[in-house]
C-alpha cells in the first residue's frame, strides 16, 4: 500500500537548510496498522504531510496505491487527497456551517463516493445518530473527534492519515475514540499510519516505529 525508499525532506532557514527527513525508508502493506512515534521536532508531522501530498519532497521515493507521488502535479496531488486518503487531525478540522450529518458525508461527496447506507452506519457505529443535525459547536471534543473520524472514512480511502488523532482528548474518551478507530479500520481494510507520542496508543497498533535523527527505527 505504502512504500517510501531513502525520503530526504529539509526546510530552508537563515542558516541554511534544515534537515528534517534524511533518508527515510518504511513500508506499511494493505490494510495493516503503524505507529510513528519520535521526539517533538523529528519530523512525524512532516513525513505525514508529504505521504498526503500536503508537501514536496526533496529527493526520494514514496509509493502510495500504485501512485509515485513525487511525479505527481498539483491537480494529481489534489485527487489523490480527495479519493486516496482520510485525514485525521488532533484539531477536529469540522466545518462550523455544516451539520454533522453533512461534515460526514462532506468528504465523501468531494471524492464521488457518497454513499447514504454507509453514512448511516458510521453515524451509528460512532454513536453519532442522534446527532445529526447539530453543529460541531454543539458537540463535545469526542463527539467531534468522532464526526472527524467518520468524515475520514465515509469515501472508503485505502489509506487513512492520522496525526495525534486522540491528542485532545482525556483518557477515557481518547480510548473510546481509539477502539472505534482501530475497528472501523480493520473492518474496512484500509491501512492506517498514526502519529503518536503514546507508546500505550502505538502498542494499539500492529506495528511501532520511531523516527529519530531523521530516520526510521522499528521499535
Amino acid at each position: 500500500m505504502l512504500t517510501i525508499h531513502q525520503l530526504h525532506k529539509s526546510y530552508p532557514t537563515p542558516q541554511g537548510p534544515l534537515p528534517v527527513l534524511a533518508g527515510v525508508d518504511l513500508q506499511l502493506p494493505q490494510g495493516q496498522s503503524l505507529a510513528l512515534m519520535g521526539e517533538s521536532g523529528s519530523g512525524k508531522s512532516t513525513l505525514l504531510h508529504l505521504v498526503a501530498g500536503l508537501d514536496r519532497i526533496d529527493s526520494g521515493h514514496i509509493e502510495a496505491h500504485g501512485l509515485a507521488l513525487e511525479h505527481l502535479n498539483e491537480r494529481q496531488l489534489a485527487d489523490w487527497r480527495r479519493t486516496g486518503i482520510g485525514l485525521i487531525f488532533q484539531q477536529f478540522n469540522l466545518i462550523t456551517s455544516l451539520t454533522v450529518a453533512d461534515n460526514l458525508a462532506f468528504q465523501a461527496r468531494l471524492a464521488g463516493r457518497h454513499d447514504p447506507a454507509w453514512n448511516t452506519e458510521l453515524a451509528e457505529r460512532l454513536g453519532l445518530t442522534a446527532m445529526l443535525d447539530r453543529y460541531p459547536e454543539q458537540l463535545s471534543g469526542g463527539q467531534q473527534q468522532r464526526v472527524a473520524l467518520g468524515r475520514a472514512l465515509a469515501s472508503r480511502p485505502a489509506l487513512l492519515l492520522a496525526d495525534e488523532p486522540t491528542g485532545n482528548l482525556d483518557e477515557h474518551t481518547s480510548a473510546q475514540v481509539l477502539d472505534l478507530l482501530l475497528q472501523l479500520q480493520a473492518d474496512t481494510g484500509c491501512s492506517l499510519l498514526m502519529v503518536t507520542h503514546s507508546p500505550a496508543i502505538a502498542a494499539r497498533l500492529q506495528r511501532q516505529v520511531v523516527l529519530h535523527a531523521g530516520r526510521v527505527q522499528e521499535h
